[in-house]
């Protein structure tokens, strides 16, 4: 897939996050806070530093593959997939409808192109992510996977089954990161189980850990990718601890869990509409 440029770049993060929120207005269910935080992330990663193609096959032989742990935050992964053409925008309208290939949960049964794995079910997304990316080292494939994961989902202890698993292995093909927003549907995460000095446990485990301060910045999320990428091929898997705002965009969102698992109404969708430009066609 070609790269866009910057400007096309920063022109689909508003249009993304108006997906995401008519998306989960429509069907009055859904997880806009943690889907609006990741905008900058998957933009950068569809539309700069993976390689990938819309003709989707299910092997992705020779590609780059992404792979969604905590999979709640599905809109902003459908939207920023039908962004990219692996699908028409009009399917947007069906998240979370009867019938749907939109399910609420990324799933495969529907073949939705660019979903591999069903996921939702937090801590087995870096499970996953590790055997895809020993797969392509079997096969002479020298593709890169990425994982996404959320910041309460490190309180899974199979994550760190798997943590501990990718540097004895030496899985030196695959970038994980978390989307550190702090936040969890309970509460803040340090309320909840804090998780201490997290970059430390990582580099304990044998990591190579890099931050990321402000995973709302798009120029930002993609030099981060960079910077990871070179690191790969070293023995070791690398990990991104991405700081990032949970609804982000979207003032009354920002600054709380609120926002982890609930629709906004009419009156809150006109005003969060209202905070981001349509430069784009809405579905």
């Amino acid at each position: 897939m070609s790269k866009k440029s910057i400007s096309e770049l920063h022109n689909l993060t508003p249009q993304v996050r108006r997906d995401i929120l008519r998306m989960v207005h429509a069907c009055q269910s859904g997880h806009p806070g943690g889907s609006l935080g990741c905008v900058e992330y998957f933009i950068a990663l569809y539309g700069n530093e993976m390689n990938h193609n819309t003709d989707f096959q299910m092997n992705g032989k020779g590609e780059d593959l992404f792979f969604l742990s905590n999979g709640h935050i599905s809109p902003v992964w459908y939207s920023t997939l039908a962004r990219f053409g692996y699908f028409p925008t009009e399917e947007l309208s069906t998240f979370r409808k009867l019938n749907s290939r939109l399910q609420g949960h990324p799933a495969t049964e529907e073949h939705l192109p660019g979903i591999r794995v069903a996921s939702g079910s937090l801590g087995q997304g870096l499970s996953v992510a590790i055997g895809a990316a020993q797969a392509k080292k079997l096969n002479g494939d020298s593709s890169t996977v990425y994982v996404l994961m959320g910041d309460g989902e490190q309180q899974e202890g199979q994550v760190w089954e798997a943590a501990m698993y990718a540097p004895h292995n030496h899985v030196d093909n695959l970038i994980a990161t978390i989307d550190y927003n702090g936040q969890q549907i309970d509460g803040s995460v340090n309320s909840v189980l804090s998780l201490l000095n997290l970059k430390a446990k990582y580099e304990a485990f044998g990591w190579l850990v890099l931050e990321l301060e402000d995973g709302n910045n798009l120029e930002s999320v993609i030099a981060k990718i960079k910077e990871a990428k070179a690191l790969l091929g070293k023995g070791k898997p690398v990990m991104i601890l991405m700081k990032t705002e949970m609804g982000f965009g979207v003032d009354f969102m920002m600054h709380s869990h609120k926002w982890h698992g609930i629709a906004p109404n009419d009156e809150q969708l006109e005003k969060a509409l209202g905070q981001l430009p349509s430069i784009l066609a809405d579905y």
